[in-house]
């Protein structure tokens, strides 16, 4: 059976991962095909519960102190009740789903906790966990958007005070999220991810200058696709 293809686009926190998902798969959609769009994780499935609990501090207010093992378990199990409910068909229907975070968001955000030494073999259990024994299917491409976080905790401060939201451990934690983008950027350079730089002389570039390197991207690989087919 043909297979989709699948686009997971990360991103540091305050990059607009939700954004651009929303807009390049308006774009898709517009030129006709098969697009369906998800945004991980899926807090209003049963499967984020353990998620919701770890994001709210119940098994501790610091992240980097929480088992990345156990925290990784609970979003693989929310990705892996989300595929075979909700995006499965269109997958294997040779449709092209667009995800805000995926599988990555764990080597980002677990990945981060760890000594560079013990990262690769936890990439290779989380890999083998996911798309081997789950068997979900593998991003076709990974795209991030890169944003320092200086510029991420000030674009934070000002939405919290502009909504009213409250961050959870993981957003309120700058020494953690600027471990996590290290991370980020060291297994994307290793695994070929399409690093998207987005801000330029310490202010964001505009989110449709930023969408439009983003379709590309999408652009040659479906097209690179195609032509495999």
């Amino acid at each position: 059976m043909h297979k989709g293809i699948l686009i997971d686009i990360e991103g540091t926190d305050g990059s607009g991962k939700h954004t651009q998902t929303g807009m390049l798969f308006n774009r898709l959609a517009k030129e006709g095909l098969l697009v369906k769009q998800l945004s991980f994780p899926c807090y209003d499935s049963l499967s984020s519960a353990l998620i919701k609990m770890y994001l709210g501090g119940a098994f501790g207010t610091d992240p980097s102190k929480v088992n990345p093992y156990a925290a990784s378990t609970f979003y693989a199990v929310d990705r892996f009740s989300s595929y075979q409910t909700d995006w499965k068909g269109v997958y294997e229907s040779g449709g092209i789903i667009l995800t805000d975070r995926y599988t990555d968001s764990n080597t980002i955000h677990q990945g981060g906790k760890m000594p560079s030494g013990q990262k690769e073999e936890y990439i290779k259990w989380l890999y083998d966990l996911e798309f081997g024994k789950m068997s979900i299917p593998r991003p076709d491409m990974v795209i991030f958007l890169d944003v320092p976080t200086n510029v991420s905790a000030r674009m934070r401060a000002e939405r919290e005070a502009k909504i009213h939201t409250t961050a959870d451990i993981h957003e309120r934690d700058n020494d953690y999220l600027a471990k996590c983008r290290t991370s980020a950027l060291a297994t994307g350079l290793k695994n070929g991810w399409n690093i998207i730089p987005c801000v330029t002389d310490g202010e964001m570039r505009s989110i449709e200058d930023i969408h439009e390197d983003i379709y590309r991207l999408a652009k040659e690989l479906i097209s690179r696709k195609k032509l495999a087919a």
